[in-house]
């Protein structure tokens, strides 16, 4: 495998990784798209875990959600998506690092090494799809309000947590994509031919050549 190709990869993972745990708690998941009048401008905006408010002298006050089974259940699917998605990246970044060139901890076994960096590729796969899944199941919900004429609640828009979460989930598949491809590739590498080399019988001619040769050697000498 390429070292370059695993140290690229494994920064894309890490980027991924981060920005999943900075997406997690954002509080901007959703947000209002009416503020009122000028007198009592107010901003609502939501996450996974409170909903807040903030008036326009700048005070922020956020309320929790009450009771886990109370919430709707694409909230309830994207929290456990998003945590699968922090332990599935810090597997793949564990698992990548193992198996990089020259991390000495996979010992010199480079086979073994390029496994190793292979499963980590598929948690950073799994990292991604994660989190693509939890984000834009959380935006179809925001969108499928939006434009119900019948919904009589508060609309939203897509908030930044999102985006940052399609951005983390990009990064982490492409850097799994890349670590998968960059095995494979060196895997075909080794099973190659070797080159040609002469066979036993040759080597067994030659040297009954020589033989034949020094006995006919032997013979003229004592003539």
């Amino acid at each position: 495998m390429d070292p370059i190709v695993e140290v690229v990869a494994a920064l894309l993972g890490f980027i991924g990784w981060v920005m999943v745990g900075v997406a997690l708690p954002n509080r901007y998941w959703k947000t209002s798209t009416v503020d009122g009048n000028v007198i009592t401008t107010s901003t609502l905006y939501e996450n996974l875990w409170m909903s807040c408010a903030t008036d326009s002298t700048g005070v922020h006050n956020c309320r929790e959600f009450p009771s886990l089974f109370a919430l709707s259940g694409y909230i309830q699917a994207s929290r456990a998506l998003m945590i699968a998605s922090i332990v599935m990246g810090t597997f793949g970044l564990v698992t990548s690092l193992i198996g990089m060139q020259c991390c000495k901890a996979g010992g010199d076994n480079y086979v073994l090494k390029g496994r190793i960096t292979a499963v980590g590729g598929v948690f950073f796969i799994l990292q991604g799809l994660c989190t693509m899944i939890s984000v834009s199941w959380y935006a179809f919900n925001i969108t499928q309000d939006f434009f119900n004429p019948l919904y009589a609640g508060t609309k939203y828009e897509i908030g930044e947590g999102l985006y940052i979460g399609w951005c983390s989930g990009t990064l982490a598949i492409c850097a799994g994509v890349c670590l998968l491809f960059a095995c494979k590739s060196n895997s075909d590498d080794n099973k190659s031919a070797y080159p040609y080399q002469p066979s036993r019988g040759t080597i067994y001619s030659g040297a009954a050549s020589r033989r034949d040769v020094a006995s006919t050697y032997d013979k003229n000498a004592y003539v």
